[in-house]
């Protein structure tokens, strides 16, 4: 037997209101018209489907499960509409979004929840890219937006705007090594163990760059590819970290210092690739919410009383502010 789908529509919305002209009227039919309707669903299952009465209609048994499975086919049938639906929308040509492991680590994220939600036929494809590859991408027009670090990316002939700080910190157990330290340099740090990123991680690669020939070799303990993971064990006393000041969670117990070398501060840019006409807004908007997760992004201040007061770094600038 082949069934209809508006004469399925039909009768469940007849069994639902107890009334084949209450049912009718939902799917816009004369009484005649869903009358027929329905005779014909009972010619073709060869069975009564409807007991009617003075007060209208209730299921037979066969009725009733003639309606359960075709309450089942129906939202079936609505699950496969909207999948092939999805490919058949024209959609804006999809945005490639790139930055570094600390700007992967809440900023991103948070700009992509609320850009997401909001425009529901933009894709975005993120990579985690370290500033110089980032650069090349977005010179050769490979990728729409990026998220570089400020020394790297400056004089880079790109378009760019002040994200916010990215400078780094050492934490350490609350009540640990760190205890009573407001500052300390990168070689101090090493003499104790360490935990950190892998090696090909963005920030311990920028980190091993800007070190000098005869600095300190750190001893780590273990090594870890998420930025998370990394903070919980030096929170939990394996060992200290260097991590971007924006990782640090206010309410965490740990035990946070100023990290003195001048490579240790930074900030991040927000840098725009070679755009086409059709990309070009979906780049904005999504522009306009990295700068919006910026905002609240600012990282918490480090543990210190005498440490030298720090400029504050703009966290929103428009791209037209010269």
């Amino acid at each position: 037997m082949r069934y209809d789908l508006d004469d399925l529509r039909l009768f469940l919305h007849i069994v639902t209101e107890g009334s084949i002209t209450a049912g009718a009227g939902r799917m816009h039919l004369s009484l005649p018209s869903a009358s027929a309707r329905v005779r014909s669903l009972e010619r073709q299952a060869d069975v009564a489907l409807l007991v009617r009465g003075r007060r209208g209609v209730r299921p037979t048994p066969a009725g009733t499960a003639l309606a359960r499975h075709a309450r089942d086919v129906l939202t079936r049938t609505a699950r496969l509409e909207s999948a092939v639906a999805g490919y058949s929308r024209s959609r804006t040509t999809a945005l490639t979004l790139l930055g570094g492991g600390s700007a992967m680590h809440r900023l991103v994220p948070r700009a992509l929840v609320s850009f997401l939600r909001a425009h529901p036929d933009v894709d975005v494809t993120v990579s985690e890219s370290r500033t110089p590859q980032t650069v090349r991408m977005l010179a050769d027009g490979e990728a729409h937006l990026g998220v570089v670090l400020d020394d790297e990316a400056r004089d880079c002939g790109l378009r760019t705007e002040p994200l916010g700080d990215d400078s780094l910190v050492v934490i350490g157990q609350a009540g640990g090594i760190l205890a009573g330290r407001t500052a300390l340099t990168y070689s101090e740090a090493a003499e104790h163990p360490l935990v950190g990123l892998d090696p090909g991680s963005s920030l311990r690669r920028w980190t091993e760059k800007h070190l000098g020939p005869h600095s300190s070799v750190p001893r780590y303990r273990t090594t870890v590819a998420d930025l998370n993971v990394l903070v919980a064990l030096a929170a939990g006393g394996a060992g200290l970290a260097v991590v971007p000041r924006r990782a640090v969670d206010p309410d965490q117990p740990l035990d946070v210092c100023e990290l003195q070398d001048p490579w240790a501060r930074r900030h991040h840019l927000l840098a725009w690739g070679i755009e086409d006409h059709a990309s070009s807004a979906a780049t904005a908007a999504l522009a306009e919410h990295l700068r919006h997760a910026a905002s609240f992004e600012q990282p918490p201040p480090a543990h210190r009383e005498n440490a030298p007061e720090r400029i504050a770094f703009p966290a929103v600038v428009r791209p037209d502010a010269g």
